[in-house]
């Protein structure tokens, strides 16, 4: 009996009928009706004079068009750039300039923001699903191009960006693959393998913003080995668990935000949901609470999953059944990567102590985009570190004993205090702000800016009023997720002689009894 083929066109091509995606905002899709209208966009793509090694920037809502457009990218060699929604259109033109975006495809639903990006000198086109003023559409764009399968199909690539810790996009690029783009496909479906995702069997749960890099992974992984998308247009607890129940989902994405969530619904809510279908839910993006995770764990059964990177690579995965035997653990390496714990002078330590996480892939495969210095600052070797703290055990399993120096991940998402401070200290009441994360039960950290007034700048009893100022104003210039939630006040944030911020001593005073390890 010949064994199956695995992979979005593979798939496509054997079972054209068979369910891509069952729910969407926009509805429902065949395998064959996903590919095409893939090919029909790099067809497109390709009459408006984009060529291989391009990049394409999309501003979409959880919808099954971010898979379309994510799919023609990766059979015709152009770079994908997934923009997140929450950002301002001032952010979005940096990202597009980093990028060296050609094509730029938004949704109605952020009509302001794309409407101030019309006229970008660096877009070939600038696309619309739905309407928006003065833009093109999608269905215009794409009327004249057939559904055929594209000649000189190649592999194409994700470009993820977030903010640097300089205020500026920072991204990752890779080479562009070579060869066929099945078998892209296949080592997308092998990942999805290697979280027990079932080959076409079951479905899978998208909750999460599409536009998360973790996300996407899942997603695509799931869509190679067979599974078709349930898609919710954003995650709602009571939506998830009705979903789950109503087509009986096998596999899921979430972040630990979520799971607070869920947690916090009634328990007569919880308990009237049948979701004994579940077979893997995976999580990453940020720390996990163990009392969450068990919690999670004894609701649904072992079939909480946990990887742990960062969007330079993958690092480690803790199955349900090890994390259960070591809590806390987020995994052993992955095939094909060496987790090692290094002190400051780059010696390898030995089991159960604490030093700096590296990560290698045996290669140097990645760079950050115009930024050699910051690249150069993170590798020792082929290994390198996203900034984490930890240690192995005997078994060569990772923990985590403290993240990112100064990186803030709040609901999964990475906040840079660089950025927002360089939005604070434009305020003419502030002479010098540091912005922290500190403890929050739902977020798992919230950001806070710790303030030094400038002279005279205000009364104390106007101090109240000022904070709520200082965070309207971070709000009018970057996305919300960045801003600051509260506003504490100082007469002089600690600095060394050499004018060095000790944040260190600040996130301490809000940490201490939260049981971070410090």
């Amino acid at each position: 009996m010949m064994a199956q083929r695995l992979g979005v066109w593979c798939i496509a091509e054997d079972h054209p009928e068979a369910p891509a995606i069952l729910a969407s905002p926009s509805g429902s899709r065949s395998f064959g009706e996903l590919v095409g209208q893939a090919h029909r966009i790099v067809h497109a793509l390709r009459a408006a004079g984009l060529r291989r090694g391009d990049a394409v920037a999309v501003l979409l809502p959880n919808d099954l068009h971010i898979v379309e457009w994510s799919l023609a990218c990766e059979e015709s060699g152009f770079y994908f750039v997934m923009l997140n929604p929450h950002l301002s259109a001032k952010e979005i033109a940096g990202v597009l300039d980093a990028s060296g975006a050609a094509v730029l495809v938004g949704h109605e639903l952020h009509a302001a923001a794309m409407s101030e990006l019309v006229g970008n000198p660096g877009l070939l086109a600038i696309l619309a699903i739905g309407e928006i003023p003065g833009v093109m559409s999608v269905e215009e764009f794409l009327a004249p191009h057939p559904t055929t399968l594209p000649d000189d199909r190649s592999p194409g690539q994700q470009f993820s960006f977030s903010s640097g810790t300089t205020g500026r996009p920072k991204g990752v690029r890779r080479s562009l693959p070579e060869g066929d783009p099945s078998q892209r496909a296949n080592e997308a479906a092998i990942f999805g393998r290697a979280f027990g995702f079932a080959p076409r069997i079951g479905c899978h749960l998208v909750s999460a913003g599409m536009h998360h890099g973790g996300c996407r992974t899942f997603y695509i992984g799931a869509l190679n080995i067979g599974q078709a998308l349930v898609i919710l247009p954003k995650f709602d607890a009571e939506s998830v668990l009705r979903v789950i129940q109503e087509h009986r989902v096998t596999t899921a994405y979430m972040v630990p935000t979520m799971f607070h969530r869920l947690l916090q619904l009634p328990e007569e809510t919880r308990a009237r949901h049948d979701l004994s279908s579940l077979e893997v839910v995976a999580h990453s993006a940020a720390p996990c609470p163990r009392v969450i995770k068990q919690r999670m764990m004894d609701w649904w059964g072992p079939v909480i999953w946990e990887t742990y990177g960062g969007m330079e690579g993958a690092a480690t995965i803790a199955k349900p059944h090890r994390w259960l035997e070591k809590p806390g653990t987020v995994g052993r390496s992955v095939r094909g990567v060496t987790v090692r714990i290094l002190d400051e002078d780059g010696n390898a330590l030995p089991p159960d102590r604490v030093g700096q996480v590296y990560i290698d892939m045996g290669s140097r495969s990645f760079e950050y985009t115009g930024a050699r210095s910051e690249t150069e600052k993170i590798f020792s070797g082929t290994g390198f570190t996203i900034g984490d703290m930890g240690y192995l055990d005997e078994d060569g399993y990772l923990f985590i004993s403290d993240r990112a120096k100064d990186m803030i991940i709040t609901g999964g998402v990475n906040v840079y205090p660089a950025e927002v401070e360089a939005v604070l200290v434009e305020h003419s009441a502030v002479a010098d702000v540091a912005v922290i994360g500190i403890p929050d039960d739902e977020w798992g950290e919230q950001v806070k800016a710790v303030v030094e007034l400038a002279a005279g700048a205000i009364q104390d009893a106007e101090r109240e009023t000022l904070g709520r100022e200082l965070i309207a104003f971070c709000r009018e210039r970057l996305a919300s997720y960045k801003c600051p939630r509260s506003v504490d006040f100082r007469d002089a944030l600690p600095r060394s002689d050499t004018g060095k911020l000790f944040k260190r001593r600040l996130r301490d005073e809000y940490w201490a009894g939260a049981g971070r390890h410090v």
